[in-house]
């Protein structure tokens, strides 16, 4: 099965005099040339791993400190005509562009255009071997659905990654970096379509403008307002369709319609909870914990209806599976 396309850049995998041309060369593949600088030039530490969804560039780094400009003469070289969402996730951080100066805390997001002059600082604490971090989304311009002279507006701005739709793209861009071996090939269209929505709904939401995003952008950002509540409240035995559906004002027919062409939204919240209990039957810190109070934790208040259905996901009942995920080796 075909994965999700995925390059991996590590300069400690070169001698220390090339490892900062090696971030270079990386830097500006994945967005634009930069003319950057560091403290740590002569022996660069970095990691990045950049992954392609159907266009649309997210990558995970992680760092020394870097400062970074990215001049007229740069841009009159190269524009890609790209926007970059970036998540600050450890560190200092500092974007200045179109008269601002802004601050990044981590745990929020800033807007960067490689189409106009920035300048970027993003430092980690060498005292405390604390390097830099960021999770990214590169996107090009012309695929958001917002006027371009009010996504401009936001250039360089503070973009809340701890509520409403910031809150569900720094999930989905921490999963999908972290994990990209958990997708397909085939699934990098759904999550392009995903990034893009998630995006799109930050944007408008700090231009006060939500009401003007296309049908299809709201209904895949409702969709994952849905599963992000599924997943948080798998452990309430009162979860279903008709609590999803009430939490989030819409009617138990929309709802449905929101899942149309996948498992049914009961399916969907029995799926997830089995996959939790599965997980925790094969962790060996939890070997010792009754299979009854894992059922429980996430969801399963009967015993036997709960044995049934994992026998019927997984071929096997939760004891059997859990004595063959902690048998010792033969010999």
């Amino acid at each position: 099965m075909a994965g999700l396309r995925v390059e991996t850049v590590d300069t400690g995998a070169v001698p220390p005099a090339d490892r900062f041309p090696l971030w270079l060369d990386m830097a500006d593949r994945f967005s634009a040339p930069v003319a950057f600088t560091s403290d740590h030039m002569g022996d660069f530490r970095g990691h990045a791993r950049l992954i392609d969804v159907n266009g649309i560039g997210l990558s995970r780094f992680r760092y020394q400190s870097l400062v970074g400009r990215r001049t007229p003469r740069l841009i009159r070289q190269a524009d890609p005509e790209v926007y970059q969402v970036a998540l600050a996730t450890s560190g200092t951080c500092a974007i200045s562009a179109s008269r601002r100066d802004t601050a990044i805390p981590v745990g929020d997001f800033t807007l960067v255009d490689w189409g106009r002059p920035h300048d970027l600082e993003h430092a980690g604490d060498d005292d405390r071997h604390v390097p830099a971090a960021s999770v990214t989304a590169v996107i090009p311009r012309a695929l958001l659905p917002l006027p371009a002279d009010k996504v401009d507006r936001l250039t360089a701005a503070r973009l809340s990654g701890s509520d409403g739709p910031g809150t569900l793209l720094a999930q989905h861009l921490h999963h999908v970096t972290r994990h990209p071996e958990q997708f397909r090939a085939a699934d990098a269209p759904y999550l392009a379509d995903v990034t893009l929505s998630l995006v799109s709904a930050l944007l408008a939401r700090h231009l006060d403008v939500e009401g003007e995003l296309p049908g299809d952008v709201r209904r895949q950002v409702l969709l994952a307002q849905v599963r992000d509540f599924v997943e948080r409240h798998l452990g309430d035995p009162a979860l279903s369709p008709q609590v999803v559906a009430d939490a989030h004002h819409i009617s138990l027919r929309t709802l449905h319609r929101l899942f149309a062409g996948e498992d049914t939204v009961a399916g969907v919240i029995r799926r997830r909870r089995l996959e939790r209990c599965r997980r925790d039957l094969a962790d060996p810190l939890l070997r010792h914990r009754p299979v009854h109070l894992i059922a429980r934790r996430w969801g399963f208040t009967d015993k036997a209806h709960f044995s049934r259905a994992f026998r019927a996901a997984y071929g096997a009942g939760p004891q059997a599976y859990r004595a063959e995920q902690h048998r010792e080796p033969p010999g």
